[in-house]
């Protein structure tokens, strides 16, 4: 069975709305690695200031 074909306007609406969820899963994504790499850090430091 073939899928219904869309109109030209209804193709570009879709591809918009694939765009921005795309958008907002790459930067829910950017923010969790940019918290681990945080934390990452904060932990180097304090077992920097326990070896001082």
């Amino acid at each position: 069975m073939r899928p219904k074909t869309l109109s030209f306007e209804q193709l570009v609406k879709q591809n918009k709305q694939e765009l921005l969820e795309d958008e907002n899963s790459i930067s829910r994504i950017e923010r969790k690695l940019e918290k681990r790499k945080m934390e990452l850090i904060e932990k180097k430091q304090a077992k920097k200031e326990v070896n001082i």
